[in-house]
């Protein structure tokens, strides 16, 4: 079992700062780690903001290599990793490896600076996300939302009106333009999901053109001006990361770009979308309907995009599936493990700002991927 409060300074071993609840699924790999590594797994109660901080004023924890937190829903009671939490950090870790697939809670620049690799889950959730932006594109285009509501509604009424109006209003996706903003890991089964099973047109904006092969593999047109992408999608699904800032990319401005009609999805980040600006255009009726995993102020929903028939909700379980949280957990493990062997991280994430030590990562470029999503 992982201790309380440091080894002996007399320990040579490398040590780990495990935050949040014990092992659940892999314990192969965790008693594999404890062979190598001495594990200090500090009580929850210490993980919140103020005793976590002042935990790593006091050096109460010694001097760590590196922070892994294999589950999502425990391990960051300190919210969000700034500045002031990076900075309080002893100046010999090297990695931090978190469950999620989003990034958008820590300032993985400011890791970098301090020569922090930065690991998230990508993979462990991708066939997950996909899987629900699919049911997600499926509702938009048949409008399952109304359906659902009239059908537990138990009004024979609503039912009549759901099943004698709703064909005129709904349509098949195939041969629509389904226009992804970030074809990263997640973003590509997305598109291989609508191209395969619904015949879609796969149109695609990332900061960076995927191989020839990968786009040929769906059929995908990439374009390098994303309003130009824009005017041509017919369902627009974002699938790229969040930031740090937090700044949103559906904005009034981008919504007006798509043709009157349209369909969103979001099973990126809430904070990508000015929901707002989402709720006018879908009362506007410049958007034909919307569905939405994420949200940006979660837990809270926005009332008014809760309260309009055309718009899917749900509570951000995109990758919540057991097959995820075993991935997470392996995946924040395993970095740890690889990065303080002196091997190539699994999934870094910041590589292209770390200054030094990159002899520790691979070339893998996740810094668009598109793993925003997860059960993160």
């Amino acid at each position: 079992m992982p201790i309380a409060m440091p080894p002996s300074e007399s320990s040579s071993r490398p040590r780990i700062l495990f935050l949040g609840k014990d092992i659940l699924y892999n314990p192969d790999v965790y008693k594999r780690l404890n062979a190598h590594f001495d594990i200090i797994q500090p009580p929850l109660e210490n993980l919140h903001r103020e005793p976590f901080l002042q935990h790593l004023r006091d050096g109460s924890w010694g001097d760590f290599q590196a922070i892994m937190r294999p589950s999502w829903h425990s391990g960051n009671e300190m919210q969000r990793w700034d500045r002031e939490t990076i900075e309080l950090l002893p100046q010999g870790v090297k990695v931090f490896a978190s469950a999620g697939a989003g990034y958008d809670w820590v300032d993985t620049g400011c890791l970098a600076e301090h020569g922090i690799l930065y690991c998230n889950g990508a993979g462990a959730s991708t066939e997950a996300v996909g899987d629900m932006a699919l049911h997600h594109i499926i509702s938009v285009f048949r409008n399952m939302t109304q359906s659902a509501s009239a059908a537990r509604s138990v009004s024979p009424e609503q039912f009549h009106t759901a099943h004698h109006d709703l064909p005129a209003i709904s349509y098949n996706p195939r041969n629509h333009t389904l226009g992804i903003i970030g074809l990263g890991q997640i973003g590509f089964v997305i598109a291989h999901k609508a191209y395969a099973a619904c015949g879609m047109k796969i149109l695609y904006h990332d900061i960076v053109r995927k191989p020839l092969e990968q786009e040929q593999a769906v059929a995908a047109t990439y374009f390098e001006n994303a309003e130009e992408m824009l005017r041509q999608t017919d369902c627009l699904v974002l699938a790229t990361p969040s930031t740090f800032s937090g700044r949103p990319f559906i904005t009034a401005h981008n919504l007006n770009l798509l043709p009157r009609g349209a369909r969103f999805v979001n099973i990126a980040r809430g904070s990508l979308v000015d929901e707002d600006a989402l709720a006018d255009a879908l009362e506007e009726g410049h958007l034909a309907a919307a569905a939405l995993d994420v949200h940006a102020e979660e837990p809270r929903v926005s009332a008014r995009l809760a309260g309009m028939e055309n718009v899917l909700l749900t509570c951000h379980t995109g990758g919540g599936v057991v097959e995820t949280r075993v991935g997470f957990e392996r995946l924040a493990m395993e970095n740890v493990e690889r990065v303080l062997l002196g091997r190539e991280a699994l999934t870094p994430v910041n590589k292209h700002l770390m200054k030094k030590d990159e002899s520790m990562v691979n070339g893998h470029d996740h810094g668009h991927d598109g793993e925003a999503n997860g059960t993160a």
